[in-house]
Parts: C-alpha cells; sequence; structure tokens
C-alpha cells in the first residue's frame, strides 16, 4: 500500500514536472517560429524585390539568398510542429509524451480551431519548402512570400479579437496590424541579409514600403486595442500597461527608422554602420513583434462594447448583435464594420489614386468615367460587406443573396470597367537595369502566362462563375461557412474575384492574354443566363432548408418563416442575376458594333494608303486572285 501511494505521488509529481516544462518551453518556441517566419518572410521580399533580377531569372546572390530561406522556412515548419505539440500536452495536462498519442492528435486536428490552425501551417510550410528547393524564377519568390504570409495571418481569425466587441473591426484591425509589421520587420531583415551594393539600391524601394507599413501598423493597433479595452478601467490592467509599452516601442521605431533613413540614404549607404543601425533597428523590432506575441496569449478585459452584446444569442455566432426587423432606413443606415474587407478597399482605393496621380502629374489623362466607375464598385463592396446589406445579411437568406448579387456581379462589373490593369500597366516602375523586368514586366508575363490562358478561358470563367452557386448552396457548404467570420470572408471574396473574372472576359477593357470572339461571349451570357434561371428555380421549388440550421440557431424575432424567407432569396436571386447579364449582352453588342466599325476604318486607311503608293491593298489583291480563279474556270470550260 505505501508503495502505490508513494508510485503516485512519483508519478503526479512528474506529470507537474513535465507540465511546468511545457508551460515555459510554449512562449519560446512561439518566439522562436515568429522570428523564423519573419526571417523567411524577410529573405524572400529581398529575392523578390530588393535583388535585381535578370530577364525574370535568379541571379547569383538571389540563390544565395535562397538557401537561407530554406533554412528560416525550415525552422518555422519545425517549430509549428514543436507548439502544436505542447499545446497539445498543455491541454491534455499530462505530461508531454501523452501528445504524442494518434488519437489525441485527430482529436486536436479534427475538434480544435487551433489544431487546424497549425495543421494550415505545417502544410504550407512544407509546400513553401517543396518549392524553394525548385524556384529558379522571381515569379516563384512572389508566390512563396504570399503562401508564407497567409500561413503567418491564419490564426488571427482565432484570436482573442474573435471574442471582443466590434467583431468584424477587431478580426480586422489585428489581421493588417499582423501583416504590415511582418512585411515591416521582414524588410529590415531584408536589407541586412543582401549584399552591401544590393542594400544601396535597395534604400529607396524599402523606404516607401516602410512609411505605409508605419502608417497600417500605426491606426490598425490604434484600433484594435480601441475595440478590446475600455478606455479608462482597461489600461490599468497588464493587459493595457503591455499595449502601452507596444507604443512607446512603435513611437521609438518610428522616429528612429525616419531619422536612420535619412541619414543613410544621404551620407552612409553601403557601409558597414548602415549595417549596424539596421541590425540595432531589427532587435527593437523583434522585441516589440514578441511583445506582441506576449498580448496576443493574454486574454485581453472584456471591453465596454462586449459587456453589452453579453446575453444576446447572435454574438456567439455572427459577432453582430441581432439588429430589429429590416425596413428600407435601417438598411441604408445600419453599419457594423468588417476590418479586413475595408482595409482591402482602403488599400486598392489609395493605389488607384496613386495611379491617377502619377498619369496626372506625367501630363496624361485617365478617363473621368474610369474613376467613377472605381468608386461605385468600391462603394457597392462596402455597402455589401459592413454597411446595412452586410449586417442583415448574416441574419437573413433574402438579404444574404440580394449582398451576393452585389458582390457577383455589380461591383465586378464596376471594377472591370475601371481598367484597374491597364492603370498599373502605365504607372507601375520600371526595372531598375535594361535586364530587369521589374514589377510592370513581371505583371505582363502574368498577364500572358499559362495560368492567365487558363482561367480566362471562357469555359472556366463560366465555370468558376456559375458551378459555385451549386457547389455552396446545395451542399453543407454553406450552413458551414456562415458559422464562422473567416468563412463569411471567403465566400464574399468568391463571389467578387469569380464576378470580376466572368466580366473580365466578356465586357473587360483591360489587356487580356486571349481574345475572345463577341459570338463567344454572348453564347457564354446567355449560359450563365438559363444556369442563374435553373438555379434561382431550384430555390424557389425547394421544400427543405439548406443553411444546415445556420438561420433557425439565431433565434431572430422577425421573419420566422425560414423556408419563405428562402424562397424570396431564389426569387432576388433570379431577378438580380439576369439584369446585370442583360446589361453586360447590350454592351457587348455595342462593343462588337464599335470593333467592327474600326476594322472597317482601319480597312479604308489601308486601302488609301496603297492607292496613294500606287499598289494593291490586300482586299484588292484578293479580288484579283478571285478574278482570276474565275478566268481559269472559263478557259477550262
Amino acid at each position: 500500500m505505501h508503495l502505490f501511494v508513494a508510485s503516485s505521488l512519483s508519478s503526479h509529481n512528474h506529470a507537474l514536472t513535465s507540465n511546468r516544462l511545457v508551460s515555459s518551453l510554449i512562449p519560446i518556441v512561439k518566439d522562436l517560429n515568429l522570428i523564423s517566419f519573419l526571417t523567411a518572410i524577410g529573405v524572400l521580399y529581398a529575392m523578390g524585390f530588393l535583388v535585381t533580377e535578370v530577364k525574370g531569372a535568379l541571379t547569383t546572390e538571389s540563390l544565395r539568398l535562397r538557401s537561407l530561406a530554406v533554412l528560416a522556412t525550415t525552422i518555422w515548419t519545425v517549430t509549428v510542429v514543436g507548439g502544436f505539440m505542447l499545446e497539445l500536452a498543455n491541454l491534455l495536462g499530462s505530461g508531454f509524451l501523452a501528445a504524442f498519442s494518434t488519437s489525441a492528435i485527430h482529436d486536436f486536428i479534427t475538434q480544435s480551431s487551433l489544431g487546424r490552425d497549425y495543421l494550415f501551417q505545417v502544410i504550407v510550410g512544407v509546400a513553401v519548402l517543396i518549392g524553394l528547393t525548385r524556384v529558379t524564377k522571381v515569379r516563384g519568390t512572389y508566390f512563396a512570400l504570399v503562401l508564407t504570409v497567409i500561413a503567418l495571418i491564419a490564426p488571427v481569425f482565432q484570436s482573442h479579437a474573435s471574442n471582443a466587441g466590434n467583431h468584424g473591426l477587431a478580426i480586422g484591425s489585428l489581421l493588417f496590424h499582423v501583416l504590415f509589421a511582418s512585411l515591416w520587420v521582414g524588410g529590415v531583415i531584408g536589407l541586412i541579409v543582401v549584399a552591401p551594393a544590393t542594400r544601396e539600391r535597395a534604400l529607396p524601394r524599402f523606404s516607401s514600403l516602410a512609411l505605409w507599413s508605419a502608417i497600417v501598423v500605426g491606426i490598425s493597433g490604434v484600433l484594435n486595442a480601441w475595440t478590446r479595452l475600455n478606455f479608462v478601467a482597461g489600461w490599468q490592467t497588464l493587459y493595457g500597461l503591455l499595449v502601452i509599452l507596444k507604443i512607446v516601442l512603435f513611437v521609438a521605431l518610428v522616429l528612429i527608422g525616419a531619422k536612420h533613413r535619412s541619414y543613410i540614404a544621404s551620407t552612409m549607404s553601403g557601409s558597414r554602420q548602415v549595417l549596424r543601425l539596421l541590425i540595432n533597428e531589427s532587435v527593437v523590432m523583434i522585441a516589440a513583434v514578441a511583445l506582441g506575441g506576449w498580448l496576443s496569449s493574454i486574454a485581453p478585459p472584456t471591453s465596454p462594447s462586449a459587456l453589452k452584446l453579453e446575453g444576446n444569442p447572435a454574438i456567439a455566432i455572427t459577432g453582430i448583435a441581432m439588429p430589429p426587423a429590416p425596413n428600407l432606413t435601417r438598411i441604408f443606415t445600419a453599419w457594423s464594420p468588417d476590418g479586413t474587407v475595408i482595409g482591402f478597399l482602403l488599400i486598392i482605393t489609395a493605389l488607384y489614386i496613386k495611379g491617377v496621380r502619377v498619369l496626372s502629374k506625367r501630363g496624361d489623362k485617365w478617363p473621368v468615367g474610369r474613376t467613377v466607375s472605381f468608386a461605385l464598385a468600391v462603394a457597392a463592396v462596402d455597402f455589401a460587406t459592413s454597411g446595412g446589406l452586410g449586417v442583415y445579411a448574416h441574419f437573413a437568406f433574402s438579404d444574404h443573396m440580394i449582398a451576393h448579387m452585389v458582390l457577383g456581379m455589380i461591383a465586378p462589373i464596376g471594377f472591370v470597367l475601371s481598367a484597374p490593369i491597364t492603370l498599373a500597366l502605365r504607372t507601375l516602375p520600371q526595372g531598375r537595369t535594361p535586364d530587369e523586368r521589374g514589377i510592370r514586366g513581371t505583371l505582363i508575363a502574368l498577364i500572358h502566362s499559362r495560368y492567365s490562358m487558363v482561367i480566362t478561358n471562357p469555359i472556366i470563367a463560366l465555370a468558376l462563375f456559375d458551378s459555385s452557386l451549386f457547389v455552396l448552396y446545395m451542399t453543407p457548404l454553406f450552413g458551414k461557412l456562415m458559422q464562422s467570420h473567416s468563412g463569411h470572408l471567403f465566400m464574399d471574396l468568391h463571389f467578387l474575384l469569380a464576378g470580376y473574372l466572368f466580366f473580365y472576359v466578356i465586357v473587360g477593357v483591360d489587356p487580356n492574354p486571349k481574345k475572345i470572339p463577341h459570338i463567344v461571349r454572348i453564347i457564354m451570357l446567355f449560359a450563365a443566363m438559363a444556369i442563374h434561371a435553373f438555379f434561382s428555380v431550384a430555390l424557389l421549388s425547394s421544400s427543405t432548408l439548406i443553411d444546415g440550421g445556420y438561420f433557425a440557431s439565431l433565434n431572430r424575432p422577425w421573419a420566422t418563416n425560414l423556408l419563405a424567407d428562402q424562397h424570396s432569396g431564389g426569387a432576388i436571386g433570379w431577378a438580380m442575376g439576369e439584369i446585370p447579364i442583360l446589361i453586360a449582352l447590350i454592351a457587348t453588342f455595342i462593343q462588337w458594333v464599335r470593333d467592327d466599325s474600326r476594322e472597317a476604318k482601319r480597312s479604308d486607311r489601308a486601302a488609301d494608303r496603297a492607292e496613294a503608293m500606287g499598289v494593291d491593298d490586300e482586299l484588292a489583291k484578293y479580288n484579283k486572285y478571285l478574278a482570276s480563279l474565275n478566268a481559269r474556270d472559263k478557259n477550262e470550260l
């Protein structure tokens, strides 16, 4: 008996010791993971944007950096696996070895969003590693950089921000805060690892990124703190004090960075002192990032807005309090900011305005109608995601379908007619050397790539545009995506991008890798119209709900007949889906007539030039050829 008790106490003490070890290792592994993530981002950024490439191919310096990128990616992949096992052991509370149970790992992945985030990061890490070992073109580094950044920001959607008041704003502000902070810190690391001569050429290019990153990091940090903290009492907590310390570090970084950039660019580019200053700056940055990691592991104090939402059943599912029954006034005045979409809209708007200003300074004119079209498209997306329509789209299928049609049918037409690709091609910088493609050259190569040829194929564009209706709404996918902020965001982006691609092929004014005959475009529009009608009829005749119980779980006090609301959504989808297609059909006919008119004028000018030069044009040569064939036939007879 005494031996059994002693053995039990020994096992218990061993478990406690193991748990303490696990708890102490978790922050260490997280910091190492974060540093390796930032290093990988910095090296990939240097390979893609700082080091000069030759006609799109990686140079010797880029290949040297590739080895460093492989090392950094390996470390962050390994530390993700280590973090996964440590978090699992911490949850089990029975020692580190217990985490190696197959059933425990399976349950952690399938039943925990944290486990799925870890798995996603591991998959991305392996994919980036495989890609980096084979990449020889600069576009491959862009792809690897995008994947690495996505892996870094993916856990944001499961952070404490998702439980705060102003749900959409909290997640969006944190998302852009992490994104631009990683680009800022990664850029400094990129400057450190490149050769001195490259560093001298790259400083002006990085300074622009650093300025925009500092602005976004500052604004998003303020918004995120505002959504989480009681403005008075919240600052007296540990979380509030850490936020204050982070603000101090941020201000110091901005001042130091501005002073160093000015000093370095003017007198010391390429020197060892420049490298020393950059290292000092990176140390302060990493300290600020580590402080942010510490903040992410601490639950923030409940904000007043979150307290007001307690007891509201809808907030746990949608992140938005149940609104009153919709009417015209409420739909046009309600607003619940989706920080992710608003941040995206602000970025593309800033880039569009900058492009127009660059043309204006050059003395070139940009059609006002295209700018107006862009502004209307931005307003439509904002209304369908953050405005009243976006609010009610979370609570009623009919409103969701209106938002879907706005995002997939109306806003894309505005974006397509605003010609963003043409604006980019006219304003993006050229390569720094005659052999460097630069961002503009890379965009041209992308437009004419095999990938662009595939997705702009009329059949592919139509399939992505219309087949998603059945995949989304006629399967359990719709109900699952509506349950989370990330799922709702995925749907919105898919509607927008699929619609943009479809109307880009149909009525786009931007360069297209393959000219689509007008008759094919018209056939596509009629096919889209028929598919939309078939889908809408299927919804109108449905006898069961397709949301998997999502809308019923909200317990909304208005429009309680869910099936009737679903039928209304089908009718709305039919009406709002047909009208934009009819408009696009009319626009296609007009473009066809104009193209024929331009072709006729071109032929007339060619004939006039040939007549003036005393030679036959192509039409005259063809007529003579036909006459010769006719004469030969008569002679044979």
